[in-house]
């Protein structure tokens, strides 16, 4: 072609002219060029000499706009190509096919001036095809998409030009326009009968075909890419026949990453198109919710006006479908009485009016349907994957550590919870996991966020139907009960058969991993504690009989929440080195215990050690918590697992003396709160008393904690005034228990006696006092005792000292105290209490009895005997074998003494001895020495008191706390001085 050619020699010519730098005579040379080709054109058009045109465009591309080496006759090719689109106007939608793909080629040309001209060149054929460029939608959007970025200046000024043409193409014809080039291309690709595809593929503009290039280029680094990728975004998103929001999980993630960018107006636009996306799924939301409202109330209307004569007419399309397998004889019997042509309208019709067409009765309400499916409302065909969403924000929840990301997606999963909150519960464990960490977040909006978000999680599934078969888990706990007999109550005058804290140390070890080995068999099934409060529940809820058979469809449809991986993703949150993530995770378990407790009590096993490990934590909250999450897993299980509770307590205690001493008395305290004081207290009783012998020393602190708590917590006071009354059979058999128990601490089993006011029993205790070697620490006790002698706590007592003639061996009781103790504070105040009485004691005491030794038969074992008369003698307390337990029991703990006092002298052996030596270490403990103890040699005195090995290794309470006896060595050193000058 000549003109061309010439074209190409012009440009060849002007190499000179741009080379001087004249680029304003350069381009308008081009110009002019083009304008002449552009004639050419035009009059072969006219003409309709389509082959001239066509060897035009062919000579422009391939001899011009794809030489690679040649800028300037790329140049050429471009401008060629250009004009030959404006000429050919409406006619160019045959020629594109040649004169679009040389264009996209010339985008990524090295020289900038040829990036230009393509832009240019594009600008201007888009111009002229307007929607017929569609059909080249995502190689001009990828064209774009790299010249975003572009680093020269005027190549990225003509590529934004060519930006916002396309973006006005697309906004008025992607919805809409068809290619009138060749339809049925359009159609190859679809199958002959699917309809729906072929509109679908007939427009020009694909959403489907675009997707996969935004999921491509979505992940992008440059912040001018990431604009550009934002507004076509929100774009093709206010088209409202499009529905891009349909297709929001292909490219939400990288949406998410964009907040997270350096550049401010990347971060701006990313969050209002994040915003706008959200607004739009809460009004689709909005639109199916009001029509499945309206449908309902539709089908319910037209249920109430049909009448039971003619069930089949109300059947709505969706139980037709369901029921056409099961019905397919029906519609033929129908068919015959209506006429020959009705099955014949049927079978020609379209699947779904098989059967419809059959029944007399549905033509109106087939009216209504359509009067009311033609108003159509935008949104209502909107299918939006709401898992797929879900599963996105999760993930970016626990991988991002940006605030930004994490406000947006816990603002979307809140939207999500009043939108479709059952696609929730398959994240619940996964969305915990990083949910409660972000309650400790050190930004106050992010934890407020995350805060709203557990909230209503939590009232969701709070909110979901009760766990159904309520009589099968009696029928359960039924059979365990037949099938191990051992784990029922016991009896007033029994005690049942506990695992022991020694048996669990040597199966266990020091790590604390399992609870009790007897209770893994026994968790499975939910029996109730055999309390009365538990069993009158049990009995007002277990007789309904008609709802065990409907809640099945119920539980079915919200099995989706995997209580298992809940509970694990819970447990690790114990871990968490904030406070309130602790303490939301023991709230989360509690709330699920109380929601389904079979699940969970089903997966207790591996939970228990954690449970019970975090009793050591250093927050009071969390152990608080913990404590009621215990307290009450136990009230919903057997006794079985109540004994291994108290039984792996008492054994944490053991390994863990820092927690005994810190948090023993809250965590005794908590339970009592919680459980039955009284089970408590027999349990941890019993479990001290078998394995006292392993571990005398912590049995000592054990029961003085216990007995401080039993004598000053609020919580018990209910437990206080049970013991002050040993009329009662269990009253008597539950001090019983305590007594043998309390026995490995002399001042804690006197105070117990003082409590039940068993005077006499207490007095016989000093006895025996004056027998044992009166170390610090039970003098510090016995200064404590002196202290909640004055405590509101025996008021009773305090009274008692006026009627010494009903209780002689009171006063006893308390100058035994008094000779006790040195003279200090506590002695000062127990003898001023004693002298504002003594005159009341000294008229009714010293006249009574003349002989000075305890009668063989006391007022109290009197009363007991008369008690024994009426309850059938054999739950009486017998206080001589009481006695007689007491003292062998603290003769056990002076050989464990004696044992660890000659431990520590590693060249002292028994056999190496001297008897001189061996009578120092041995304590007289006979009865025979009882009368004969006095008080220079009693092991009590000054003497023995200053000795400061024993002191350590005293089995009897903490060597801690504010008492009178803090300078007990001068205070001893004074008592002997003093003693003689005083009678």
């Amino acid at each position: 072609m000549p003109l061309a050619r010439e074209l190409v020699a012009f440009l060849t010519n002007l190499q000179e002219s741009k080379q001087h730098h004249d680029h304003r005579l350069y381009s308008q040379k081009l110009t002019e060029e083009g304008r002449r080709l552009e004639s050419v054109i035009r009059n072969a058009l006219a003409d309709g000499n389509h082959d001239k045109i066509a060897r035009i465009v062919h000579q422009l591309c391939h001899d011009y706009a794809y030489a690679v080496h040649q800028p300037h006759a790329r140049n050429g090719g471009l401008i060629g190509l250009a004009a030959a689109a404006i000429a050919l106007g409406a006619e160019v939608a045959r020629y594109l096919k040649e004169i679009v793909p040389p264009v996209l080629a010339c985008f990524s040309d090295q020289d900038a001036r040829v990036r230009y001209y393509a832009c240019e060149s594009m600008y201007n054929i888009a111009k002229v095809a307007k929607g017929e460029i569609l059909l080249y939608f995502n190689d001009v959007f990828d064209a774009l998409c790299k010249l975003a970025a572009d680093t020269e200046l005027s190549v990225k000024n003509g590529a934004e030009l060519l930006d916002r043409l396309v973006k006005d193409i697309v906004s008025e014809s992607a919805a809409t326009y068809a290619s009138i080039l060749s339809p049925e291309a359009a159609i190859s690709g679809s199958e002959p009968n699917s309809p729906a595809r072929s509109v679908e593929n007939s427009t020009a503009f694909s959403l489907p075909r675009f997707i996969p290039l935004l999921q491509e280029r979505i992940h992008v680094l440059n912040p001018f890419t990431r604009t550009f990728l934002v507004s076509w975004i929100t774009l093709l998103d206010s088209i409202p026949d499009l529905e891009l929001v349909a297709y929001l999980p292909s490219f939400l993630g990288g949406l998410l990453k964009f907040l997270s960018d350096a550049n401010q107006d990347v971060h701006t636009t990313t969050k209002v198109a994040l915003d706008r996306f959200l607004t739009e799924i809460k009004k689709i939301a909005l639109v199916k919710k009001g029509l499945a409202e309206s449908r309902k109330s539709r089908e319910d209307k037209d249920r109430k006006t049909s009448g039971s004569t003619d069930p089949v007419a109300v059947g709505s399309p969706q139980s037709d479908q369901v029921e056409n397998g099961e019905a397919e004889d029906g519609p033929e019997e129908t068919a015959t009485q209506q006429g020959p042509q009705t099955p014949q309208n049927g079978q020609a019709g379209s699947p779904t009016a098989d059967g419809d067409s059959t029944y007399t009765g549905s033509h109106d309400n087939e009216k209504d349907a359509d009067g009311s499916e033609d108003e159509w409302i935008p949104g209502q065909d909107v299918q939006i994957d709401y898992q797929r969403i879900l599963e996105i924000l999760v993930t970016f929840l626990a991988e991002s550590s940006e605030e930004e990301v994490q406000m947006t997606a816990l603002k979307w999963i809140e939207t999500f919870l009043d939108i479709c909150p059952e696609d929730i519960l398959l994240f619940t464990p996964r969305l915990l996991a990083q949910l409660l960490p972000a309650l400790s977040h050190d930004t106050d909006h992010v934890k407020q966020a995350a805060n709203r978000v557990n909230q209503a999680l939590m009232a969701y599934i709070m909110s979901l139907p009760e766990d159904a078969a309520k009589p099968s888990a009696n029928a359960e706990q039924a059979q365990i009960a037949t099938q191990v007999p051992s784990i029922q109550q016991p009896g007033p005058g029994s005690t049942p058969t506990l695992p022991t804290i020694r048996s669990l140390a040597q199966s266990n070890g020091e790590s604390r991993r399992d609870s009790a080995p007897m209770v893994k068999p026994l968790r499975k099934p939910t029996s109730p504690e055999p309390n009365e409060p538990l069993s009158r529940m049990a009995q007002v809820q277990t007789p309904e009989p008609p709802s065990s058979e409907q809640p099945e469809p119920e539980s079915k449809a919200h099995t989706d929440l995997d209580y298992e991986a809940a509970v694990n993703a819970l447990t690790l949150q114990f871990l968490h080195e904030h406070e309130a993530t602790r303490v939301a995770a023991l709230a989360w378990l509690i709330m699920l215990h109380r929601k389904s407790p079979r699940k969970i009590l089903a997966i207790q096993d591996a939970t228990f050690p954690a449970l019970l490990k975090t009793l050591s934590d250093p927050a009071e909250a969390v152990v608080t918590r913990d404590l009621l999450l215990l307290s009450q897993i136990s009230r919903s299980s057997d006794d079985g697992y109540f004994t291994s509770f108290m039984v792996n307590l008492l054994k944490l205690f053991t390994t863990d003396r820092r927690l005994l001493e810190s948090r023993g008395n809250l965590i005794i305290r908590q339970l009592c709160l919680s459980l039955s004081p009284e089970k408590i207290y027999r349990t941890m009783a019993d479990c001290l008393e078998r394995d006292s012998d392993d571990d005398l020393e912590f049995a000592s602190i054990m029961v003085q904690n216990l007995n401080n708590n039993l004598i000053t917590a609020p919580e018990l006071q209910d437990l206080r005034k049970r013991l002050r009354n040993l009329d009662s059979r269990d009253g008597q058999t539950f001090f019983t228990v305590l007594f043998k128990a309390w026995c490995v601490n002399a001042v804690a089993t006197f105070s117990l006696c003082l409590l039940a006011q068993a005077y006499e029993q207490a007095y016989n205790l000093l006895q025996i006092f004056a027998e044992l070697e009166m170390t610090v620490n039970m003098l510090i006790q016995i200064d404590k005792l002196v202290q909640l002698l004055e405590s509101p706590v025996f008021t009773y007592l305090r009274m008692q000292l006026l009627e010494p003639e009903r209780f002689p061996h009171l006063y006893k009781c308390l100058y035994g105290l008094l000779m006790l103790l040195p003279q200090s504070s506590a002695f000062a105040a127990l003898k001023n209490r004693l002298n504002s009485v003594s005159a009341i004691g000294y008229l009714h005491i010293a006249p009574r009895n003349a002989p000075a030794t305890p009668s063989s038969v006391s007022t109290f074992e009197r009363q007991n005997r008369l008690r024994s008369k009426e309850g059938a003698g054999e739950a009486s307390i017998k206080w001589t074998e009481l006695l007689d337990k007491f003292r062998n029991t603290q003769e056990r703990v002076r050989r464990s003494l004696q044992r660890q006092l000659t431990g520590q002298h590693d060249g002292l052996d028994d056999r190496s001895t001297t008897p001189e030596q061996q009578k120092k270490l041995a304590v007289p403990f006979s009865g025979a020495d009882r009368g004969g103890a006095g008080v220079g040699g009693r092991p009590g005195s000054a003497q023995s008191l200053g000795r400061p090995s024993p002191q350590p290794l005293v089995v009897g309470g903490h060597a801690k706390g504010k008492s009178s006896l803090g300078r007990l060595g001068g205070v001893a050193g004074g008592f002997g001085a003093r003693k003689g000058g005083k009678k």
